[in-house]
């Protein structure tokens, strides 16, 4: 591998002067008034605008994820990152992305947006990559890879060996998306990041740490490529409200280490209980806090369980995903109203 970042970035986002924001320009701990930010000086303290770079929940997190604070970037969301991707390294109309298939569906979103041609290369039957496959695809306009482990919507991890065969194989940037990786026993990438000078690991709040309303992701990459998205992204990207939040359920690590044991314990449940069914064909292996069905017919037992109030995901127009619904593990209650509806169905 022969890993060049400047060569990789838009010439216009290397050179690119950021905003300068008041918070940027005062890093001092002394001060008690502030008159530097034509802010209000009442109701306090939303009065005043956010830690732009978010420093106290990035120290927070680095001890609980092994990652140092500088090499983290905190977004509106994982889609923040997913698009500041494309709008750091990939020209449009003339740059191309490659992408596993299925997998989320933010990744071409954003490609579309940005006019980024975006290169989808299927997994193989049980939902596994093939790294010489996928680096067949790619040219000298090629910017980035997505991979998604645990992997959306199939819910199995992506074997390890073969991550590691595209990060070593190709010169791009090799985004690896661990939205999932607290409910797999695999080593997650973020720990390996000192060994690949081009990867970009995601993580979210929205999942293990049960906080999808606040709406924050995070990257964990090289302290270059985190200066470079802290360049393009908008100065105070991260609301105090936000903040104070992840802060607050940093502090509930127990809590949240015991939420994803009862998930593992319930899916662990669900798989066989699902299997039983006759309207089941087959349960794909997961990883994540959901399963993938293929079922008799998807369409019509989604609209089934919709009626008795009962909403999973009907991916049948996914490719490879056939007459599947994926289904999200939920509480006990939750999970045994899903299987009592399924097993009336007719």
């Amino acid at each position: 591998m022969n890993f060049e970042l400047e060569k990789l970035v838009r010439p216009n986002i290397w050179a690119l002067e950021p905003y300068s924001c008041a918070r940027d320009e005062f890093k001092g701990m002394d001060a008690h008034v502030f008159l530097d930010a034509n802010e209000s000086p009442y109701n306090d303290p939303l009065n005043r605008y956010p830690d732009p770079l978010q420093e106290r929940v990035k120290a927070a997190l680095a001890p609980l994820k092994g990652v140092s604070p500088e090499k983290m970037f905190l977004g509106n969301g994982s889609d923040e990152a997913i698009d500041l991707v494309y709008r750091v390294f990939c020209e449009p109309k003339c740059d191309n992305v490659v992408a596993i298939a299925p997998t989320y569906g933010m990744y071409k979103v954003c490609a579309d947006i940005n006019e980024v041609e975006y290169r989808p290369v299927p997994l193989d039957e049980h939902f596994q990559l093939n790294a010489d496959h996928l680096l067949a695809k790619t040219d000298e306009h090629t910017k980035v890879i997505w991979l998604c482990s645990p992997n959306n919507p199939s819910g199995n991890c992506l074997q390890p060996d073969e991550i590691t065969k595209v990060l070593r194989g190709f010169n791009g940037v090799v985004v690896v998306d661990e939205a999932y990786s607290d409910f797999s026993d695999l080593m997650p990438f973020r720990l390996r990041l000192d060994e690949f000078p081009n990867i970009i690991v995601l993580n979210t709040f929205s999942k293990a740490w049960a906080s999808a309303s606040i709406r924050l992701g995070i990257a964990f990459t090289s302290p270059e490529i985190i200066a470079l998205f802290n360049k393009v992204k908008y100065p105070y990207n991260i609301n105090k409200l936000t903040q104070d939040k992840a802060l607050e359920m940093l502090g509930e690590v127990f809590k949240v280490e015991r939420w994803c044991t009862q998930i593992r314990m319930e899916r662990e449940h669900m798989l066989p209980a699902l299997q039983e069914l006759p309207i089941v064909k087959q349960v794909y292996p997961t990883d994540a806090n959901f399963v993938l069905v293929r079922v008799t017919d998807a369409n019509a037992i989604y609209h089934y369980l919709i009626q008795r109030g009962v909403v999973v995901r009907n991916r049948n127009r996914v490719q490879l995903c056939q007459n599947c619904l994926r289904i999200t593990i939920g509480t006990q209650p939750e999970n045994n109203e899903l299987l009592a509806a399924l097993r009336q169905y007719r």
